[in-house]
């Protein structure tokens, strides 16, 4: 069992699902416009909930948002299932790639055995396509990776029911249908407002007074945790921002191409000046990272370091402000 399916590598892995599963349908979109047309870009501070023992951070929503809003906005209708037995799971899949299906999965990255030691760590939403199965191996795309992969039914049973935090329960979600070519004039525009609305929300738990948040707990880490706490609560930051395929300054620079897409699209010049004002930010972003990477790595000469990592931060939270500001006013 084995589709006919070409596969693609990603910045980021629910990005690339969505390109490889709609492509494999016949319908083709770019890693930046499905990014963008699922209000990909965000940012969330959840102190109170620990991801590998460290505050939660991230800058994306939640898992299974993009390619919903995504799918939404352009009338793709997706199908997705979670089971209770694995057993059942893995009779889903197998009647799937009968069907010549490929079926996308999340699971847990800490047992994918193609995953070098240093990438693996307990993150449960992580998203691969099963495309095809062969001597009892499970072919796989996994859009971070360059060339495909395979696992045994062990090995995807155990990936599949990982434990702990966002747990994928068996999770498996497909294109069931998908449009003909359409005007994307108005999801274009929809998808850059909930954005914005997104990351100028009024609540201190996401967007820019998220930022603004993390910027003021810095110091009350170093104050009240200590120097090596506040160094891994960093190092926890810096990791969901760089390594957890964002491709970069936490998805900004994949945002910034959507934009530059976006405006060519729409002939909108003011889209093209502010996908280059936010590649900026994203320079300013991976400035951040580099100089906490320092201070985690205890390379830093800076003086009063972690005041000034928290001014930098407040700092990216005023630009991205008067951005989407900005972004809001253009659409």
């Amino acid at each position: 069992m084995q589709a006919d399916f070409q596969h693609k590598q990603a910045a980021h892995c629910e990005n690339g699902a969505i390109v490889n599963l709609l492509g494999n349908k016949g319908f083709k979109i770019s890693e930046p416009m499905a990014f963008g047309l699922g209000s990909g870009l965000f940012f969330v501070y959840l102190p109170f909930l620990k991801i590998n023992h460290a505050p939660g951070i991230s800058y994306r929503p939640m898992p299974g948002k993009i390619f919903n809003r995504m799918a939404k906005r352009l009338g793709v209708k997706v199908q997705r299932l979670k089971f209770s037995d694995s057993k059942k799971a893995q009779q889903k899949l197998d009647e799937n790639l009968a069907k010549n299906i490929p079926t996308g999965l999340v699971v847990g990255v800490y047992n994918l055995p193609y995953f070098p030691d240093e990438y693996r760590f307990h993150f449960n939403a992580h998203n691969i396509v099963v495309f095809g199965k062969e001597n009892g191996n499970y072919l796989i795309s996994d859009s971070v990776m360059d060339y495909t992969v395979s696992l045994n039914e062990d090995e995807l049973e155990k990936v599949r029911y990982a434990k702990g935090a966002l747990a994928p329960k068996g999770h498996l979600y497909y294109p069931v249908s998908v449009p003909d070519a359409m005007d994307l004039t108005n999801p274009i525009k929809k998808a850059i407002k909930q954005t914005c609305n997104d990351m100028l929300a009024p609540v201190p738990l996401v967007g820019v007074k998220a930022i603004r948040w993390v910027a003021k707990d810095i110091l009350k880490w170093h104050k009240k945790l200590g120097v090596a706490k506040t160094n891994y609560n960093l190092a926890n930051m810096i990791r969901m921002q760089e390594e957890i395929g964002t491709g970069g300054g936490g998805f900004r620079f994949i945002y910034a191409a959507f934009l530059q897409e976006a405006g060519e699209y729409l002939k909108n010049q003011e889209l093209l000046n502010l996908s280059q004002e936010m590649a900026l930010i994203g320079d300013k972003w991976r400035d951040f990272a580099l100089q906490a990477s320092r201070v985690v790595k205890k390379r830093s000469n800076t003086e009063n370091v972690y005041q000034v990592l928290s001014n930098d931060l407040m700092k990216l939270a005023d630009m991205e402000e008067a951005f989407f500001k900005k972004l809001k006013k253009a659409v």
